[in-house]
């Protein structure tokens, strides 16, 4: 078990202070600013929540599940979330299941950048999950795989859009006009990938497997932006690929897979570190002691690789969807647990056996991450705010 120090938080402000020093821009959120973050509530309802029970069927690539879950990703974007912009990439493959007919695969891209800003001049923190399911056992759902984590990317890019719409306003209002923002690390956006066919359809092998996720890849890796744009193609624009996969389960570790990414695991650790400290997390035994001067109990973590010897890296990993972007440069934070869930690829990795505390606690942990690679603390509305303009409308 690790517990929150008063040593690890000087570590934590100190690993803060060397990134902000190389020049990245990390702004960590204030405890105010993290307590008040919104929890996705009724909407992660297995049955009936507005943005989880829509994606638990099965839904696998090409058929008719996968276009009622792909309808719905998009719909919320573009009904709840306007001023993000939407595209779909295509593509279709033969599979060893399907024989000699091609099944088509969509991938969905959201993006959201500085409104000052053009192709190729922005850097994108890009988050990123798979919705499609296996095709066998018949009728597999796939809650951790990766139904929940395509629900928690939904509520976070939700839940930052307000955020980030005020923080670049009032950039937008300073004494420096937006054209002089470029070249500086505020020229930096949010994209959200939902890939599409991840799963294999007989054995997982280099070609029956992530077909979406290799599409994508190849095709950003020549498509380019105008002529001297920062970044030459969209590949190259992202600054970090955050694929989450098998999450929403009960206890899960999830382990530092990558030593030129460990310095943004560690930020992901501490944020998480911080969020125990205030009783934030529902899944802690500690989370009814907010406010409580009983004491803790000791508390799990989901990051326990924080202190990772630098110079002990095993180099293993999990294959997945950040395969053929990190087979072309680009920087990938994997998280996935190992071991993997219980429920992996049987019937019963479905809503009833999600560990709804576990899913809400990684969703505010990415929301918070994303809020910090943003900047957008001091952004955000709190809930008293937010509760009083619902009441007026």
């Amino acid at each position: 078990m690790n517990q929150y120090t008063p040593i690890r938080g000087l570590i934590e402000f100190c690993c803060f202070l060397s990134l902000l020093l190389i020049g990245n821009a990390y702004t960590p959120l204030s405890d105010d600013t993290l307590s008040a973050l919104p929890g996705p509530g009724d909407d992660f309802n297995i049955k009936t929540g507005f943005l989880l029970a829509p994606i638990l069927i099965p839904r696998v690539s090409g058929t008719e599940g996968s276009i009622i879950v792909r309808e719905h990703l998009v719909d919320f974007f573009k009904t709840s979330l306007p001023k993000w912009t939407i595209s779909l990439q295509n593509s279709t493959s033969k599979t060893p299941a399907t024989g000699d007919r091609d099944v088509p695969f969509v991938n969905i891209i959201a993006t959201r950048d500085p409104p000052w800003t053009q192709p190729g001049g922005v850097s994108h923190l890009t988050l990123v999950a798979h919705y499609d399911s296996k095709l066998t056992p018949t009728g597999f759902i796939g809650a951790v795989d990766s139904a929940a984590p395509c629900a928690m990317l939904m509520h976070a890019a939700r839940s930052v859009d307000e955020a980030l719409t005020k923080k670049w306003e009032a950039m937008q209002a300073g004494s420096i006009s937006a054209g002089e923002f470029l070249g500086m690390d505020e020229d930096k956006g949010l994209q959200i990938l939902f890939l599409d066919g991840e799963e294999a359809f007989q054995s997982w092998t280099a070609t029956d497997s992530i077909y979406g996720a290799r599409s994508l890849a190849a095709e950003w890796e020549i498509s380019p932006h105008p002529a001297l744009s920062t970044y030459k193609t969209p590949l190259s624009s992202i600054s970090l690929f955050v694929l989450l996969d098998l999450l929403g389960s009960k206890s899960p570790r999830v382990p530092s897979y990558f030593k030129t990414t460990h310095w943004a695991y560690k930020l992901m650790s501490a944020l998480e570190q911080r969020l125990r400290s205030l009783h934030l997390f529902e899944s802690s035994p500690n989370y009814s002691k907010k406010g409580s001067s009983e004491a803790s109990q000791n508390e799990p973590v989901f990051l326990p690789d924080f202190d990772k010897d630098v110079n002990r890296w095993m180099g293993g990993m999990v294959l997945d969807d950040h395969v053929p972007f990190m087979e072309r440069g680009v920087e990938i934070l994997h998280i996935i647990p190992t071991p993997f869930p219980r429920v992996w690829h049987h019937m019963d990795d479905d809503g009833d056996h999600l560990d709804l505390p576990t899913v809400n606690d990684w969703t505010k942990l990415v929301t918070a991450f994303i809020g910090e690679w943003m900047d957008l603390d001091g952004h955000f509305v709190n809930k008293e705010k937010r509760h009083s303009i619902k009441s007026e409308l």
